[in-house]
């Protein structure tokens, strides 16, 4: 892509005196003013051609660190640009940013620090204030030719893509986390009653130390029998996120501006499918999106394998335009994690066709935490947790909420709301049912809430 503004100042002033050297040519007579006359007219136009039929043949290689950046985080963008200007001359190159990002960084090309090597490099860092899938780039070069006449602006390449994930936080182990290894395993707790004696015991096998042996079993046996092996449970949880379009507040679009497609990948060759960062979402939205990035990553990095769903039951990032594979709904691991905090990226309401609060839905399986939740809940067999951050519930949605906690080992919710007054009754019928419950506002911050969780009670209210 190609802009040509005709000519500089430099060149309208020679378009200027040609003409008046043609006036005064002719008027006067004077062959040596139309000479010049041709001259001033002939310049701008050759060297506005020149630039024309100019193919600058630029290569660019563009890097964007990390792939996967956090909001709030610097990124480091590193460009090497080969090529050559026309006639020699100097360009200016400018790599275009959103609006967001401040400034867009401009350069010399070519590099005046190694002007006659035959590679430019260029670095910049810029801060993305929020999370999102924003577009870095093209870069563009502004030519103009020896003489300081014409001037063309030309694309260089077609820039790259930025994902940024949410900012999370460190969060304290609490009840639903402790007693877990660094791997994030539990070990089954031998138990001192005598009943229980058979169960903890196996026969004696070539090489096991003659330290286990279970004497009094033994004897009742009448053959070796030595004590089993600890058992190691592979710990398991379960995260809701709820997406409701009116549960938040009123929405609107973050950042409205279209992103191409340009690949797959992350760090500038893109992520996922094609999407506008202009994300669905509240200011209430944002807080709960943050508490699910800092709540997957504690339990992830602590070896949990998590499954992640929305308020009705579907795969926790299916809408999700920046998650690498949004069918998928268990994630374990190092690679997990990435793949959690990609998702979340680009995560946003799920638009006006939501249910309302204060709305019955026609069928219960599609309502809101209903039986397609729950289903899914008691067909994976979770062993471990389940942790909800919601909106605002009306009394039928927290009802369907806490009737979930019966298949669970325990159960967390993070309510969502601007005071908790809106929430009190939600609160104290998920407390009613076995959560543990809390409410999350703007003035408090995570790390406090996440605390109280461990202490609210299983009836009343927290202060």
């Amino acid at each position: 892509m190609l802009s040509l503004r005709p000519f500089m100042l430099r060149g309208w002033l020679l378009l200027a005196s040609g003409a008046l050297a043609l006036l005064l040519a002719i008027t006067l007579g004077r062959r040596d003013l139309l000479m010049l006359a041709i001259f001033c007219l002939a310049l701008p136009g050759a060297a506005c051609a020149g630039l024309l039929w100019f193919k600058p043949g630029f290569a660019v290689k563009r890097r964007i660190s990390p792939g996967l950046a956090r909001a709030g985080s610097a990124v480091s963008v590193v460009l090497e640009v080969r090529g050559q200007a026309p006639g020699g001359a100097r360009a200016r190159l400018t790599d275009e940013l959103p609006d967001s990002f401040y400034a867009a960084p401009s350069f010399s090309f070519p590099n005046p620090v190694v002007p006659r090597g035959p590679v430019s490099r260029y670095h910049y860092e810029v801060v993305p204030p929020r999370r999102g899938v924003y577009p870095v780039g093209p870069l563009r070069a502004e030519f103009s030719d020896p003489f300081g006449v014409a001037f063309l602006k030309r694309t260089l390449d077609d820039g790259g893509q930025l994902t940024v994930a949410p900012a999370a936080v460190e969060l304290a182990s609490i009840s639903l986390s402790d007693g877990r290894g660094q791997d994030g395993s539990r070990t089954t707790k031998e138990l001192a009653h005598a009943s229980h004696d058979d169960a903890m015991t196996r026969e004696y096998r070539s090489g096991d130390p003659l330290r286990r042996v279970h004497w009094p079993v033994t004897a009742r046996h009448g053959k070796l029998m030595v004590r089993a092996e600890e058992s190691v449970t592979a710990p398991e949880a379960a995260v809701v996120l709820d997406r409701r379009h009116h549960a938040f507040g009123d929405s609107h679009r973050l950042n409205q501006r279209l992103v191409p497609n340009r690949g797959a990948g992350l760090g500038g060759a893109g992520l996922g499918r094609s999407t506008s960062f202009g994300l669905l979402t509240t200011p209430t939205f944002e807080k709960a999106v943050s508490a699910v990035a800092s709540i997957t990553a504690h339990l992830l990095e602590r070896g949990y394998s998590l499954r992640v769903l929305d308020h009705g039951g579907n795969p926790g990032f299916e809408s999700s335009a920046s998650a690498i594979a949004p069918a998928v709904e268990d994630f374990s691991g190092s690679q997990g994690t990435f793949d959690v905090a990609a998702a979340l990226a680009a995560l946003e309401l799920e638009g006006d066709g939501g249910s309302v609060p204060g709305t019955q839905a026609s069928e219960s399986d599609s309502a809101p935490f209903g039986n397609a939740l729950a289903y899914k809940l008691h067909h994976g067999r979770r062993r471990g947790p389940l942790v909800a951050v919601t909106g605002l519930l009306d009394d039928a949605a927290a009802h369907r909420l806490a009737s979930i906690a019966e298949s669970t080992q325990s159960a967390y919710a993070l309510v969502l709301c601007q005071d908790i007054s809106e929430v009190a009754s939600a609160l104290e019928t998920l407390r009613r049912a076995g959560w543990h419950a809390a409410a999350l506002t703007p003035s408090v911050p995570l790390e406090l809430v996440w605390l109280q969780l461990d202490r609210s009670a299983s009836l009343g209210l927290a202060p």
